[in-house]
């Protein structure tokens, strides 16, 4: 007998993660190295929300596919609050079924989990998608469960954070371009605090361009108005 769960998300990641948790629901103390996935649709995401179809997938396992887990110590000075952020990256990572080893490292403002071993392409995803997913996932749950001591979580695999970094500051000196040029504020998608600090950083000293963050938690965004 098989257990066989479809479920949606807006990357593959998501639909994968959200597939694993139903199937954990059904069989608690299931062995997710046994998991199996078909990807059905990889979705689309539409320009401007128009045109979105959601990621879709089947997750399927052996009915009597259990796991006996042996307690995992956590390394010697991790908070609780990092331990959390660890091991709840290292639930998806084991989810979306790429082998990987997760460390943190946690300063003041943030906790830093990342993810190493020899392929890590799958978790990272197409331009990022999977492993931004990922993060933002592991920042609201961290969000929900810890609202007034929470740390930012950075999720990073394979340097993508530092090429990303390079990104954000690309698109930051364009769209502070483009709201020179229209005369009219720009508003980016929502980032992480981590990225929306890049964002400011990299255009504090662009002449005729002021920055805010506006929205909520964890979905505020950078607004680049001319001025």
């Amino acid at each position: 007998m098989e257990l066989q769960v479809e479920a949606t998300g807006e990357t593959v990641g998501e639909a994968k993660w959200s597939a694993l948790r139903e199937l954990e629901r059904q069989r608690p103390g299931l062995d997710k190295a046994a998991v199996r996935f078909q990807v059905v649709s990889e979705g689309e995401r539409g320009l401007l929300g128009v045109g979105f179809t959601p990621a879709r997938v089947i997750a399927i396992v052996s009915a009597d596919a259990v796991a006996q887990p042996a307690p995992v110590a956590a390394p010697d000075g991790e908070s609780d609050l990092a331990g959390e952020a660890r091991e709840l990256v290292q639930r998806i990572v084991d989810g979306i079924g790429v082998p990987a080893q997760v460390d943190v490292d946690e300063g003041d403002e943030t906790i830093t989990v990342t993810c190493t071993g020899p392929d890590l392409g799958m978790l990272i995803g197409r331009h990022g998608q999977t492993i931004d997913a990922i993060q933002y996932l592991a920042n609201a749950t961290m969000y929900r469960g810890h609202a007034d001591d929470r740390k930012e979580v950075v999720v990073d695999a394979a340097g993508y954070r530092a090429r990303r970094r390079a990104s954000l500051e690309a698109l930051a000196v364009r769209s502070a371009e483009r709201a020179l040029s229209d005369g009219e504020p720009v508003d980016l998608d929502p980032m992480t605090a981590v990225e929306r600090k890049v964002v400011h950083i990299r255009l504090k000293e662009f002449d005729g361009v002021e920055t805010t963050s506006e929205g909520t938690e964890p979905n505020r965004y950078v607004v680049i108005h001319p001025v």
